[in-house]
This record gives C-alpha cells, sequence and structure tokens, in this order.
C-alpha cells in the first residue's frame, strides 16, 4: 500500500488500507484515515486529521505552515473530512492563533487543481472549487457552494449555501444563501436556480424567488427589508436568506434597483 520511496515519519497514524504513492512525504503528526489514496509526490505535514475515503493527487501540499506574517511557529491544525477529492497542486494551510487555530473542510468536496486554500478557512460539504480557485484567510463557504475557476476570494467573506460564484470573478463582499454572482468585482445576478433544483423543492424555489424579488429588486434598504421578511415568512430557507443578510459583516454586493428603473 505504500511505495518504497515514500517517507512516512514515525509517529504518523496511518490506517492500515491507505495508498501513498512514490516519493510522498507524511509528516509526524499527520492522521490518515481509513480508504484514503494519496498519489506520487504529495507533502502532507503538520497537525493534520484527514477522514476516510478521501483521494488527494500528485503534488498537493497539505498541512504546510499559514502563509501569514503574524504566524510565529504556534500549534494550529488542519482537519479534513470524508471522501473529498484534492486535485493536483493545491495548497492547504493550518489555521492562525488569530483565527483559531483551525482550518476545516468537511466531506465529499471537490478541489480542483491549483486551489489554494489559506489558513483559518471553513469549507463545507459537497462544495466545488474550480482550477486555480484561491480563498484567502478566515474565508467561510457554507454546503453545495460553486467558485468558478481563477477566482479569489477576500479574507472574512462569507459564502452561503447552495449559492455560485462565476469563474473569473473577484469577490470582496459575503454572498447570501442560494445566490449566483459575477463580476470583477463580484455582484449578485440572480438566484442559483440550477444548484437549487437538484436539491430543493418547488415550493421553496419560488419561495426564494419572491424573495429575491423582494430584497433585491426593491428601492428599499436591504436589512430593513430582510428583516421585516423574516418576521413575515413561514418559510426556512427564506428565513436563512434574511438571517444571513442581518448578519453580514462585509456588505452584500448587488445593483440596487432606483424609482427611474
Amino acid at each position: 500500500m505504500i511505495h518504497p520511496t515514500a517517507i512516512v515519519h514515525k509517529g504518523a497514524q496511518i490506517a492500515e488500507d491507505v495508498r501513498i504513492g512514490a516519493y510522498s512525504v507524511i509528516g509526524p503528526k499527520v492522521r490518515i484515515g481509513p480508504g484514503t489514496e494519496i498519489g506520487t509526490h504529495a507533502l502532507i505535514e503538520g497537525e493534520t486529521t484527514i477522514g476516510a475515503r478521501n483521494r488527494i493527487f500528485s503534488h498537493a501540499v497539505i498541512g504546510s505552515i499559514p502563509q501569514d506574517l503574524k504566524y510565529r511557529g504556534e500549534k494550529v491544525r488542519l482537519e479534513i473530512g470524508d471522501d473529498n477529492i484534492i486535485r493536483e497542486f493545491t495548497l492547504l494551510n493550518p489555521g492562525t492563533e488569530g483565527g483559531g487555530g483551525l482550518t476545516s473542510i468537511g466531506n465529499g468536496n471537490l478541489l480542483m487543481a491549483y486551489v489554494h486554500v489559506a489558513h483559518d478557512v471553513r469549507i463545507g460539504n459537497r462544495c466545488i472549487l474550480a482550477n486555480a480557485a484561491t480563498l484567502a484567510g478566515h474565508v467561510t463557504l457554507g454546503d453545495h457552494v460553486v467558485v468558478g475557476g481563477m477566482t479569489p476570494i477576500h479574507q472574512f467573506v462569507c459564502v452561503g449555501d447552495y449559492s455560485m460564484i462565476a469563474g473569473a470573478s473577484a469577490l470582496s463582499q459575503d454572498i447570501p444563501p442560494y445566490c449566483l454572482a459575477e463580476g470583477n468585482r463580484a455582484v449578485i445576478r440572480g438566484l442559483n436556480l440550477t444548484g437549487l433544483r437538484r436539491n430543493i423543492d418547488r415550493e421553496t424555489i419560488d419561495a426564494l424567488k419572491n424573495a429575491y424579488r423582494r430584497l433585491f429588486e426593491s428601492t428599499e434598504a436591504l436589512k430593513e427589508n430582510a428583516e421585516r421578511l423574516s418576521e413575515e415568512t413561514n418559510n426556512d430557507a427564506v428565513k436563512k436568506l434574511c438571517r444571513f443578510i442581518l448578519e453580514s459583516r462585509r456588505g452584500i454586493p448587488f445593483k440596487r434597483k432606483t424609482n427611474a428603473q
């Protein structure tokens, strides 16, 4: 299961059926769960925990110290769940003391080639990060998020469940759940209807369409509108959308409709 040219340091905890390819290096504090496959020339180090049935391709660098000048060697962690696919030349950093010391990646995610996940990032489940997507420090992605290729996301940005960021965009503000954003700088263009139709029932989608029109196609103040809508609706998805808007710290990027329009 372990190629003779691979280096697995004493102290690493490796499940019996883990496969490790040629010239890969596994550090002494790494833990890897059953069914995981690691390709050639991969580097996994630091306080890194990897769950079950992950596929890690060649030249991935996982758990190397944060790219943060404030890092002074403190104990920090990277945790990766189950059933993730991590493609070639990805770079995944652990947390920093100022961000809680943890970078976490959930289950069933696809990280394509050259993706960078920086320190203190939180990624949920079933997300897709296309080639060369770049997540700066402290970014949070919910579940079922899609980030297009060549798209950077600014520090501390939050992206809600079932949202999509189009390729070659540049995102510097928060994107609420269920929305589609595009552009440099990215702004909300509508609902992510393709993603919603795959996972959400028709009644909920209709409720979200009505909520979107009220929130983003109105001349009223966004947060005041969201607060009123949250009190009026009984739909959980609409409540989640409103709550995200009310709790946003970086603001929501959308083109406000004017009276002239």
